[in-house]
């Protein structure tokens, strides 16, 4: 690729040629669709820097690989409202999806609007997003959030949400049961009782997603410290 601005398809020709087969069948197995190293994807994104109008033309490709490039490359802030709530109505697969919430929505002026708008979406995909946007305030800004009503909600819906969804939930769960000590008793007994990722396989020196698991270990490290 020269050194001059890149056009759309100079990007695509190098991803395709960083295309791997081995790295597919990993990643499919994980629900995405794209075969590029993400250490290979990152380094491609550091050479082309900030370009915004990149960014969007890659975006419209569609492809998997050229949207975590354009995620790369974008200014998170120069998107509107609209606009990001159109693209992440897009981003199906979860690693688009996960880049698009948290490298951009995350540091967008409209990421409240947006978290209101997509907490109780019909689509679950969607309605995920809103759900760690919300952890992401459960964690830094919990002020005028209703926790108490949040654990209503995971308590009735999460034993039953599809997967994705499920997972942004119990997520929320364990960040209220890890930063408010007044609420960590009832996180703790919600996911004994509901059980959501109790059998999750975790490699040696992880920590288990399984709530009450999750909550005690990062509680554990915070008085450690």
């Amino acid at each position: 690729m020269s050194d001059a601005t890149p056009t759309v398809a100079e990007v695509m020709t190098e991803l395709a040629q960083l295309e791997d087969a081995r790295t597919r069948e990993v990643n499919e197995r994980h629900g995405d669709d794209h075969g590029v190293n993400l250490g290979k994807l990152r380094a491609l994104a550091k050479r082309l820097k900030t370009q915004q109008e990149l960014a969007r033309q890659l975006w419209r490709t569609g492809d998997s690989a050229a949207r975590l490039v354009a995620i790369l490359i974008c200014r998170p802030k120069a998107f509107g409202r609209d606009e990001l709530d159109a693209m992440l109505r897009e981003a199906r697969t979860p690693k688009v999806h996960d880049w698009l919430v948290n490298y951009v929505v995350k540091k967008s002026p409209h990421s409240e609007d947006l978290r209101a708008a997509w907490f109780a979406d019909p689509d679950p995909v969607v309605a995920s997003a809103g759900w760690a946007l919300t952890t992401e305030r459960v964690a830094k800004k919990p002020e005028g959030l209703d926790l108490p009503g949040l654990l209503d909600i995971i308590e009735a819906r999460m034993r039953d949400a599809p997967d994705r969804l499920q997972w942004a939930m119990n997520h929320c769960l364990a960040q209220i049961g890890i930063d408010h000590a007044g609420h960590r008793a009832r996180a703790i007994d919600i996911g004994e009782r509901l059980e959501v990722l109790k059998d999750y396989p975790t490699p040696p020196g992880c920590t288990s997603p399984f709530a009450p698991v999750w909550i005690a270990e990062m509680v554990r490290r915070q008085h450690d410290r």
